[in-house]
């Protein structure tokens, strides 16, 4: 595993174990959502101690505890069950295109950036996208996290948020059209 501040979940007590359980299997959501890959695989990481923690302790507490047989299932059979949980995940991640990287230059030039986001909502049906893709789109455009944010507060704004959705406006379309992408 790698380094990771905590206590191992094998030296944690029953209490702190359970306690640590619940609190990873509620972050989950978030950190799927909003965190960065190092904070999802660290997550993962430990959320997965501790749940083969809990089960090492507590086999017959949980359906991945008991056998077909209602006995627990050898550590040969649980490391067999994680072997190939990875190994879909890996073969999932195999199949995907691989994704188009944004060019360095749209990276550091925040106007380059912001016409790069723009352009991706004037290509979305509607010139709509949901906020959680708005903000990964931008992440991958610019080192700057305030990137979106900028975008609805100018004066007029580029964008306007409906709802869960973020939706480009006119001024935005006209911003466009004075700053177009580079060939």
């Amino acid at each position: 595993m790698t380094d990771r501040p905590g206590i191992p979940a094998r030296d944690l007590s029953e209490e702190e174990l359970e306690r640590q359980g619940v609190h990873a299997h509620a972050m989950r959501h978030w950190v799927f959502l909003h965190g960065t890959a190092e904070q999802f695989r660290t997550h993962t990481e430990r959320m997965l101690e501790l749940e083969q923690e809990y089960l090492r302790r507590h086999p017959q507490r949980t359906w991945q505890g008991a056998g077909d047989d209602g006995t627990a299932p050898s550590r040969d059979a649980r490391i067999r069950d994680l072997v190939q949980t990875f190994s879909r995940a890996i073969t999932a991640l195999l199949d995907e295109e691989p994704s188009a990287t944004p060019a360095a230059a749209d990276r550091r030039d925040p106007v380059a950036a912001q016409a790069a986001l723009l352009r991706r909502f004037t290509d979305a049906p509607g010139g709509r996208l949901h906020k959680l893709e708005a903000h990964q789109m931008a992440r991958q455009l610019s080192p700057d996290s305030h990137l979106v944010a900028r975008l609805y507060r100018q004066d007029p704004p580029l964008l306007q948020a409906d709802r869960d959705m973020r939706v480009i406006t006119d001024a935005g379309r006209a911003w466009l059209e004075e700053h177009p992408l580079p060939a």
